[in-house]
């Protein structure tokens, strides 16, 4: 049986669906609404710190069940344990997400989408084998078993079926359409005609039309002709791949 209490919480988490930080006025506008906002963002915080004095007072509660001088956390399980939990923190995740999406790196091409989420699963994999590493030398092989299956095991399939393979399928959709170099976009000097905003990088159809890569993805989600021409992309794309 779920306590009454605990099964309201359990039935949000499941049934939740916006996660943002912020309340719109409407659902279809993109105001956000001030006060209505605040108080969420207050409400969010305030969650996020009592979980972390509840972690605070179950470390202190297991000290006292050992002994207070015996249990004396090191230095480098705080550091590792901290970034961990940094790590998988929505308001964490949230900021690092508009961050990256603010700064734009052309590395990325606009799918940010598909990579911020697989690089915080990629450290979390790193942060958890650095920890494995050192219970393994500190000779807690129980331990060892326990996360090597639920912290590296796990996050690497859900890495790897959630992001990789996805990501891995769309960049081989995109490899038919070879990247401008930083010459040909200063020549064309235009504004992608999909989403009208200034071209760092580029990627060039076989009709010589400039997009942004991950908005050159979603036309060909929807047809595969070129936004402006309509010439047939699937066709050369066919040639492309039979070569």
């Amino acid at each position: 049986m779920i306590p009454i209490g605990t099964r309201g919480v359990t039935t949000e988490i499941i049934e939740r669906e916006d996660w943002s930080m912020y309340v719109n006025i409407t659902r279809s506008s993109n105001v956000h609404h001030l006060a209505l906002s605040t108080t969420k963002i207050v409400l969010e915080w305030t969650k996020a710190v009592t979980f972390i004095i509840t972690v605070v007072f179950m470390l202190l509660v297991f000290g006292l069940e050992k002994g207070l001088k015996n249990y004396t956390p090191t230095v480098t399980y705080l550091l590792i344990t901290g970034f961990y939990f940094i790590m998988t923190e929505k308001v964490f995740v949230e900021t690092f997400f508009s961050w990256l999406d603010y700064r734009k790196f052309d590395y990325f091409e606009g799918m940010e989408t598909f990579y911020c989420p697989a690089l915080l699963l990629a450290m979390q994999i790193t942060i958890s084998c650095l920890f494995l590493f050192l219970c393994f030398v500190y000779g807690n092989f129980r331990l060892v078993v326990l996360s090597s299956f639920t912290n590296v095991r796990i996050k690497y399939r859900e890495l790897q079926d959630r992001y990789l393979i996805p990501l891995s399928k769309e960049l081989s959709k995109l490899s038919c359409y070879r990247m401008a170099t930083p010459s040909e976009i200063r020549g064309h000097d235009d504004v992608c005609a999909v989403c009208l905003t200034a071209m760092s990088c580029a990627r060039i159809t076989p009709c010589q039309h400039f997009f942004h890569a991950d908005c050159l993805r979603r036309c060909l989600k929807e047809s595969y002709k070129c936004p402006i021409c309509q010439y047939d992309l699937f066709k050369s794309q066919s040639i492309i791949s039979g070569q």
